[in-house]
């Protein structure tokens, strides 16, 4: 299959995965699929065979900036990045999407943060944990509580 092929099925995937989320959170099949995070890690087994059948002769690395734009002018690098991307945005999406059910936060007030995570992952991830401070007054990370006084 061509990376032009891999790359419309994955971006078609994460776009229903992301729908899903956003409009329909109860869904019993948004909760099979896309909360329980079968779609993601679908994404990233189709990463994992990207990069064991296609890493091994790309120029480039990890070591420098200059290093990994030589790494993505491979067209299955750059099919790989943006694989995980998606595969990372949406399991983070789903996390969201659970936590905020499980915190008792409206889905209404969590869909920016998932629209943030859809198109620029970290700064909708940050939104979230915003959100859920402001709401809940309170800041879980790994088990560990951090109350706002």
């Amino acid at each position: 299959m061509s990376p032009e092929t891999i790359f419309a099925v994955c971006n078609n995937v994460a776009l229903l995965g992301w729908l899903f989320l956003i409009f329909l959170p109860r869904w019993k099949w948004t909760s099979r699929f896309v909360a329980a995070c079968v779609l993601p890690l679908a994404l990233a087994l189709v990463y994992l065979l990207i990069v064991v059948t296609h890493f091994g002769g790309s120029e480039g690395g990890f070591g420098s900036l200059a290093a990994v734009g030589l790494l993505f002018r491979n067209p299955h690098a750059l099919l790989a990045g943006w694989i995980h991307y998606l595969a990372f945005d949406l399991f983070i999406g789903a996390w969201e999407v659970r936590d905020a059910r499980r915190l008792g936060i409206h889905h209404l007030l969590v869909v920016p943060c998932l629209v943030l995570t859809f198109l620029l992952g970290p700064i909708g991830l940050l939104l979230y944990f915003v959100l859920r401070f402001a709401i809940k007054r309170e800041f879980l990370v790994g088990g560990v509580t951090h109350e706002r006084a």
